[in-house]
């Protein structure tokens, strides 16, 4: 390449979003008259004590006839910026709408040593405020038009060098064309370089109606994550956790490629000093994360601590699939190969619950999951994972037994009442499981029609139970076992074959565990009708007696 026509081929086109009043070197120069800050005045001293030479525009540029009103000297002092303003006669032929400048720095710095901006052409016109992005130091500087021949190929107009006499690192956020093409634009208070203390806000708005998420790239070093950010009404806000400790951390955000699923191109950088040393795991999130259009807003980092009980909260944007579906999500923790479920009721696409963490403690795989509409049927029902994130227990205790789980509301107030009620004046362990066997063998009638059609629904439950009074046998055991842990017992689900996939209950009874089937001590199916008839045959049977129609095969917690 010669000096006369250096042809660059443009990768990532890159504007600058402030622009301001400044001399033609640089120097700051607002509408009143102010007192100069003391690196203003120090490089106006230095430019006039050293002979200054006069800038001279490369060949390409008289051939397009550009001219630069700033700056004018070809070596010069200044305070942080230069501003860049220049106008082409014969730019109707230039093959873009923006003039590229490059921005080089001598001594590397927190956030590298190049820095590009596009400013746009406007009636032949352009103006630029060029940021020294990396404090004290020597900077040079390549000013290119556009060609009038080629797509997104420029040519050198003018060369210069600055040194910044002001030692404080600023720098712009860096827009590529994507960004400009969505109307991606950032808060005034997010600049190119920030100092924050283990999280930032990112906010902004996005011009283009039909991006609804952005995806953002944390990194430092060798790691890296990715973090969704839904965009509402054009408008996204997001606190995002620096989650690699102290130090620089890079950030990409992106914007959806046209016409392509899942992928996305960069469309704004910048970068985050983190002051703390505290360091979190990342919140992984799985491909369809955004296709059902899913919002997980607590927790935003994983590897926290917890004492036993952790809230989950996010949302579902309606146009999501499944959303219209979707009145319950999932939470699963698991701990050395035990796992539990607990169910978060979705209200208005909103979702926001309580979960344990039953093992004891330690750390936890804890996986946010959606019901999986395409694979369910109405007797084996699906999940899909969403999101997955750690959390470490620090409560002594192993509650496995006692606290609620999917389907056994045991904490819930009509549960707990009428665990009172069942369970007054009882005096041992025994008589408050028989009190609850009874209740539930008696009270609740087997539905025939469940069972042959094959209706299970996500929401099953021991409320659900209560409420409708019929069910099958794993809702005869949900109801069961909430009264016993509300009742302070510890209590197991089984689930086996009796003649058919079955599910049955195991109370502690003074330090043994109790076997009762409140379900076959409810009656019996004749004619495909149910046949209420109650018996204490399944309350606390003989083991070789049970284990002739009962065969166990696990224990769900």
């Amino acid at each position: 390449m010669n000096n006369k026509l250096t042809s660059i081929l443009l990768s990532f086109i890159v504007l600058a979003m402030t622009a301001c009043s400044a001399d033609q070197n640089g120097s700051s120069s607002p509408a009143k008259e102010e007192k100069k800050d003391k690196y203003t005045a120090l490089a106006e001293e230095a430019n006039k004590d050293e002979k200054l030479e006069k800038l001279e525009l490369l060949p390409y540029a008289e051939e397009v006839e550009v001219t630069l009103s700033s700056p004018t000297y070809k070596e010069f002092k200044a305070n942080s910026t230069v501003l860049i303003k220049g106008k082409a006669e014969k730019y109707s032929g230039f093959k873009s709408d923006y003039v590229w400048i490059k921005v080089r720095s001598e001594e590397d710095g927190p956030v590298g040593r190049e820095f590009s901006y596009y400013a746009p052409i406007k009636e032949g016109k352009f103006e630029q405020k060029v940021q020294l992005f990396n404090g004290k130091g020597n900077y040079s500087v390549k000013v290119s038009v556009p060609s009038e021949t080629a797509e997104d190929y420029f040519y050198d107009i003018a060369e210069f060098d600055v040194e910044n006499v002001n030692p404080e690192v600023k720098r712009d956020v860096a827009l590529t064309k994507n960004a400009l093409e969505h109307g991606l634009v950032l808060k005034n208070s997010i600049n190119g370089y920030m100092e924050r203390d283990g999280s930032f806000e990112l906010e902004g708005v996005v011009g283009d109606t039909r991006v609804e998420q952005l995806m953002v790239e944390l990194k430092k070093e060798s790691e890296s994550t990715k973090i969704m950010i839904p965009v509402e009404d054009g408008k996204f806000s997001k606190k995002i956790p620096l989650y690699y400790g102290e130090g620089v951390h890079e950030v990409q955000i992106m914007t959806p490629k046209e016409g392509m699923s899942n992928y996305y191109s960069e469309a704004a950088n910048l970068f985050v000093k983190n002051l703390s040393s505290e360091s979190f795991e990342p919140i992984n999130y799985s491909s369809v994360y955004k296709e059902k259009g899913f919002n997980l807003e607590t927790p935003e980092v994983g590897g926290e601590k917890a004492d036993l009980t952790y809230k989950i909260k996010g949302s579902i944007n309606p146009s999501g699939k499944d959303a219209n579906k979707t009145d319950v999500v999932f939470v699963q923790t698991e701990k050395d190969n035990l796992k539990a479920m607990y169910a978060i009721p979705v209200k208005n696409n909103k979702f926001e619950g309580e979960f344990f963490l039953r093992f004891g403690p330690g750390e936890y795989e804890v996986s946010l999951m959606a019901p999986d509409f395409t694979l369910t049927n109405g007797y084996v029902q699906h999940f899909v994972g969403v999101a997955g994130f750690t959390l470490e227990n620090t409560n002594a205790k192993d509650q496995r037994f006692t606290l609620p789980s999917r389907g056994i509301q045991s904490d819930a107030p009509e549960i707990k009442k009428l665990a009172d009620q069942l369970t007054k004046n009882k005096k041992t362990e025994k008589e408050k499981a028989l009190a609850v066997y009874e209740y539930v063998a008696k009270t609740v009638s087997y539905d025939v029609d469940k069972l042959n059609n094959r209706t299970f629904e996500f929401d099953d439950s021991a409320l659900k139970t209560l409420d409708e009074k019929e069910g099958v046998c794993q809702d005869f055991a949900y109801l069961a076992i909430a009264l016993l842990r509300a009742s302070g017992m510890e209590t197991q689900m089984v689930t086996g074959y009796a003649g058919q996939n079955h599910a049955w209950v195991e109370t502690k009874v003074d330090g043994r565990w109790l076997t009762m089937d409140p379900t076959w001590g409810s009656g019996y199916l004749q004619n495909n009708k149910f046949a209420p008839k109650f018996t204490m045959e399944y309350f606390d049977p003989k083991p070789a007696e049970f284990q002739k129609t009962h065969t166990k095969k696990e224990i769900e917690f």
